[in-house]
């Protein structure tokens, strides 16, 4: 038996009014999806415990069946896991963004996708000029990077994820200490903030978009600190071998510390304009040598956060006819397929909210019920009722 699932990062949503009352997800040409809600068995599963924020770290490890409240070290110790980087028995690490900031408010958490060519070249500078004494910059894909703290710091910081807080003062939302022990660490990172704005504001490559009239890449942003997780080996948790197959570093980073293989994707960029086609072969390769594979798209989260409609009903459709179509028509004998989102990102509110999402197996040993499309209301009706956690792991591997 083969396993596949299909996970659209934040493609779940509300209704909109310019949709005549549907979700993007009900309007959207997602035959592959539809089919698989049709012959298969649906319901809703919920990814986010009550007492854990909306995000996608914790969402994914629900989904890929781990307990969050055990593997959750921060999205930086898992996308430093992914670009290869090691971490010490004492070392920190946490997510950096680089961000835009106009006015004091924070005007986007990516910098408008700056490219990764750019966001290297901005991050080498923050390393030549701030770099040191136990302040390492490593840079990866787009606004995405990770900051690696060697020298001695504290996990009582509390950080402010810049997506949450667009459009809002910068200046309220900078790391502050939880505890005593964490003063030290909130007020190192609140310095490398506000530093690096004048590292980065006339940088040659922050010129250079000016002068196109993009986004300045004007602040790094550090959060979500941790260190080095522990999780157990997927195959020895579930029994099978398993694969992941995705753009964004977080999600590269779960499967490299599950000991899942994780294939590298041309052109894979975790937006809208990601290579579709080559994640789909990517996962068809990777099923010759392994029972399961997770194929995890950036797009429809992305397009979100951006409060872009358009986009994400694109991006949805993209990754039915371009992804899901092509990996179920290329892959034969014995197969279960799952789609479903990790959590709700509307674009009327630019976030993640903690909203069960819909979930559709199809394959041996999984029926039709009466659900025949793929979205948010119809796989409330569904068969499998309301999952949680690491139930809908289970109940795919069975």
């Amino acid at each position: 038996m083969k396993y596949v699932i299909f996970l659209g990062d934040g493609m779940a949503d509300e209704p909109q009014e310019r949709l005549g009352g549907k979700t993007p997800l009900e309007a959207a040409h997602i035959p592959n999806m539809n089919r698989i809600a049709r012959e298969g068995s649906c319901g809703l599963l919920h990814t986010v415990p009550d007492d854990l924020p909306p995000d996608s770290t914790v969402a994914n490890l629900s989904v890929m069946g781990y307990d969050p409240h055990t593997c959750h070290e921060g999205r930086g110790v898992l996308e430093a896991a992914a670009m290869g980087v090691e971490l010490g028995p004492d070392d920190h690490a946490m997510r950096l963004n680089l961000i835009c900031a106009c006015d004091g408010l924070i005007v986007s958490h990516s910098a408008g996708n700056i490219s990764s060519p750019e966001a290297a070249e901005l991050i080498a500078a923050l390393g030549s000029e701030i770099g040191c004494g136990g302040i390492i910059f490593y840079p990866g894909v787009s606004y995405r990077h990770v900051l690696r703290l060697t020298c001695p710091a504290s996990k009582a910081v509390e950080f402010a994820p810049p997506h949450d807080h667009v459009d809002q003062p910068l200046i309220a939302w900078l790391p502050r200490a939880t505890a005593p022990e964490g003063e030290a660490t909130a007020a190192l990172l609140r310095g490398i903030i506000l530093e690096s704005n004048r590292i980065l504001e006339n940088h040659p490559v922050n010129l250079d978009r000016a002068r196109r009239g993009l986004q300045k890449a004007n602040y790094c942003w550090p959060w979500s600190i941790g260190r080095r997780p522990r999780m157990e080996n997927f195959r020895g948790k579930f029994g099978v071998s398993g694969a992941v197959v995705g753009a964004v570093d977080l999600i590269r980073g779960i499967g490299a510390a599950a000991g899942m293989d994780c294939p590298q994707v041309e052109g894979a960029t975790g937006l809208w304009d990601t290579n579709f086609e080559g994640k789909a072969d990517a996962a068809i390769g990777a099923l010759k040598s392994h029972d399961l594979v997770y194929i995890h798209v950036e797009a429809p989260d992305e397009a979100g956060h951006e409060g872009n409609l358009d986009i994400k009903m694109r991006a949805i459709e993209h990754l039915d006819r371009r992804l899901i179509g092509r990996v179920m028509a290329g892959i034969a004998g014995p197969v279960r397929f799952a789609v479903l989102p990790d959590h709700p990102t509307p674009v009327a509110i630019r976030t993640h909210v903690k909203h069960p999402v819909p979930v559709a197996i199809m394959g041996p040993g999984f029926s039709a019920d009466a659900v025949t499309r793929f979205c948010e209301s119809a796989c409330a009706r569904g068969s499998l009722g309301e999952l949680h956690g690491d139930e809908f792991m289970r109940k795919l591997i069975g």
